[in-house]
């Protein structure tokens, strides 16, 4: 595989990064990664790499990087469904805390992310957003999910009951307004009166509609989520995919039942025909392991968006935490909400969840698809992060044969 050299002579080359390369177009034995900036500018089979103004660049012997053998250059995740990690909570609304949340989930190999909030009185709603907007335009985040809160009572899962509402479109208006383009996505339950309405707002606006917290019938989801992709493709907004998500299928929904197969019939169907994308938390609390395999062979890696749903205590000991408002108790690694006994959001990093599907028998390129290509188009940041090739920022992950995490690159610096 090589690339055009057009412009390499006009940058200056910082960091040569050799070894096994993964990209979506597959693996490269005897790779090189060539940053210039905080961009890629080769991304290759290291004797490909023929430009002749090479020799003259000026790098430092310092930052030519030869990755062991056995160890491989994987592009830095994406994670669109994330609460926090390492003790901070974007649910909480607090940038002390969203910036604890960030740093670690960026070491932790999950160089872009959406802040996901959950459901909230009306006013922290829009000061979290208003925050995250801001941490978005600083460069730390992708963008705002706002998982509710126009949600069921039925399947609200860890969401807070005493804030779900009807679909508010005057709310909605105010929640969009508030995050300045920033919100990419919004779980709603489809079922609900004003459902409709909402997509429509919510597509007007560039933003991907996403089935979930639902106890709705199958011709309900699948109605709504036609109406998400046909809103999304007539508003015709740059770089987004088109086509609406499904929040972490099984999970906060009924389960499919040969009588009565609820949204999740709905929901597979239109992921097979790549008219909408299923999120998994593949983290073998949420999802057996078995499941995750069988949807991969279903509906394909290229319509499955690998999540973390994590929450605060991410990368921590077991203990007593917090999800927004509520009280969380971590056992053996699973956050349950004190109140209810209902998961709580997860403890996995995106790597794990990446390992974890790995371990079930899905292919590993698939996997890593999942969690860079795929949510990267539902973002519309395919060119701009998601691969290792020209002209993309430059995320990257090193790991080892057993997937652990060496060092990671975001935007052509080392974080570790």
């Amino acid at each position: 595989m090589t690339q055009s050299h057009d412009t390499a002579a006009h940058l200056s080359i910082k960091q040569l990064i050799h070894g096994s390369i993964v990209t979506d177009h597959g693996v490269i034995e005897g790779g090189l990664l060539a940053i210039a900036g905080d961009r890629i500018v080769y991304a290759g089979r290291a004797d490909h790499f023929d430009d002749p103004d090479f020799e003259a660049a000026d790098v430092d012997a310092a930052n030519v990087f030869a990755v062991p053998a056995g160890h491989r250059i994987i592009p830095g995740l994406v994670d669109v469904h994330n609460h926090g990690g390492n003790g901070g909570d974007f649910p909480s609304g607090n940038e002390s805390s969203a910036r604890t949340a960030v740093e670690f989930l960026h070491r932790a190999g999950t160089t872009t992310l959406l802040a996901s909030m959950v459901t909230a009185s009306p006013e922290d709603l829009l000061n979290g957003i208003r925050l995250y907007a801001r941490l978005t335009e600083e460069g730390l985040l992708a963008g705002i999910h706002l998982e509710g809160p126009f949600l069921s009572h039925t399947r609200c899962g860890a969401q807070n009951p005493a804030f779900l509402l009807e679909p508010d479109l005057e709310l909605a208006a105010a929640l969009i307004e508030a995050g300045q383009g920033h919100i990419c996505t919004m779980t709603y339950a489809p079922e609900l009166p004003g459902a409709a309405d909402l997509v429509d707002l919510l597509t007007a606006h560039g933003i991907t509609p996403s089935v979930g917290h639902t106890d709705c019938d199958t011709i309900t989801a699948s109605e709504s989520l036609d109406q998400a992709r046909e809103g999304l493709d007539s508003t015709g907004f740059d770089g987004i995919s088109g086509r609406p998500t499904v929040t972490h299928l099984f999970n906060g929904m009924p389960p499919m039942h040969h009588r009565s197969p609820g949204p999740v019939a709905a929901c597979l169907r239109a992921a097979k025909a790549g008219h909408a994308a299923v999120e998994l938390v593949a983290d073998n609390t949420h999802l057996d392991p078995e499941t995750v395999k069988t949807v991969f062979a279903l509906v394909g890696a290229e319509n499955i968006l690998l999540v973390t749903d994590s929450m605060a205590a991410a990368g921590l000991a077991d203990g007593q935490y917090m999800l927004g408002p509520s009280p969380v108790t971590v056992k053996d690694g699973v956050a349950t909400l004190d109140a209810t006994g209902s998961i709580a959001g997860g403890t996995a990093t995106l790597l794990d969840v990446v390992r974890r599907t790995v371990g079930a028998g899905v292919k590993f390129t698939d996997a890593l698809h999942s969690a860079t290509v795929v949510p990267a188009g539902v973002l519309g940041l395919t060119d701009e992060v998601g691969s290792l090739r020209r002209g993309l920022r430059a995320d990257a992950l090193i790991v080892d044969g057993d997937l652990v995490l060496k060092r990671v690159m975001r935007a052509g610096e080392w974080l570790s």
